[in-house]
């Protein structure tokens, strides 16, 4: 077992990382960021892994999707870990990719994506990767989106990628059987180009607002998603092909097709445990 006093020493630094600028912040009065230091900017996105050929366009008709409204939205919203196996369209597997990271416009040249969600500083850190398991007109396999062209790339096919899901989400097996999973790596000067030794926790802040958009954007088709925090870190490089210190994965999110009535059933007897300790 780890020691108390080592374990209470890890606390106190997790609860300053998460802690905003303080008073007595010994490092404020000198530091300086690279972009203070005019160093040059990173690129606002990750260039393509691959070559066109590996490309495929998303489409946008979003208006054609069948979407309730707001409150309903919020009060249905949940984490579902129950899928159907049924594939969901390339229509739909846009929409939750452009909910969640879609870029809107630009500020100045180069200097900052708009996109649907907040990001401290407009640095939008993260890259999106999905590993498909059933989406209408893609192969099963791992991709990478580009948001500046609104399209996928296939990095590598898998006939099936349920085994390496369950792997790189500390095996958890429900994960395997979602139509698709959605993987956000930080490109980490990307946010520490102009926040320093101050962008992670900044970072975990904008993790939130991609995941909690995927999930309303999921909920809003009918389709099921659950955030998760339980992530291999050498699974997850070898499978999205990222080297672990530069850029590396944070966090995931499963999504897929669901039946609310088998969702709710089996939800009753995953959570069997509380009834049964009176909890």
């Amino acid at each position: 077992m780890l020691p108390k006093d080592v374990q209470q020493q890890l606390i106190a630094q997790g609860r300053d990382f998460m802690k905003g600028y303080r008073e007595n912040d010994p490092y404020m009065e000198d530091f300086q960021s690279d972009q203070t230091l005019r160093l040059p900017q990173p690129p606002l996105c990750k260039a393509p892994m691959r070559g066109e050929a590996a490309r495929t366009a998303l489409p946008m008709h979003f208006g054609e999707l069948p979407m309730g409204d707001f409150l309903s939205l919020i009060q249905k919203r949940k984490s579902r870990r129950i899928y159907t196996d049924e594939p969901i369209t390339l229509l739909q597997l846009s929409f939750l990719l452009w909910a969640s990271q879609g870029i809107k416009g630009r500020r100045g040249k180069a200097y900052a994506t708009l996109r649907t969600v907040p990001s401290g500083g407009a640095r939008h850190e993260y890259e999106t990767y999905i590993a498909v398991r059933k989406v209408e007109g893609l192969a099963p396999g791992i991709y990478h989106y580009l948001p500046e062209l609104n399209a996928v790339e296939l990095l590598r096919a898998a006939e099936d990628p349920a085994p390496e899901i369950v792997e790189s989400l500390s095996g958890q097996k429900w994960a395997g059987k979602a139509s698709a999973v959605f993987y956000w790596a930080m490109d980490a000067y990307r946010a520490e180009w102009r926040y320093g030794i101050y962008a992670h926790r900044v970072a975990l802040i904008d993790a939130g607002h991609i995941g909690q958009n995927l999930t309303l954007a999921a909920e809003a088709m009918g389709l099921g998603s659950c955030a998760v925090a339980a992530i291999e870190h050498e699974v997850c490089c070898r499978m999205l092909e990222i080297d672990g210190e530069k850029e590396f994965a944070v966090y995931a999110m499963p999504a897929g097709t669901v039946d609310p009535e088998k969702d709710a059933a089996a939800e009753q007897d995953i959570y069997r445990f509380v009834r049964e300790q009176n909890l």
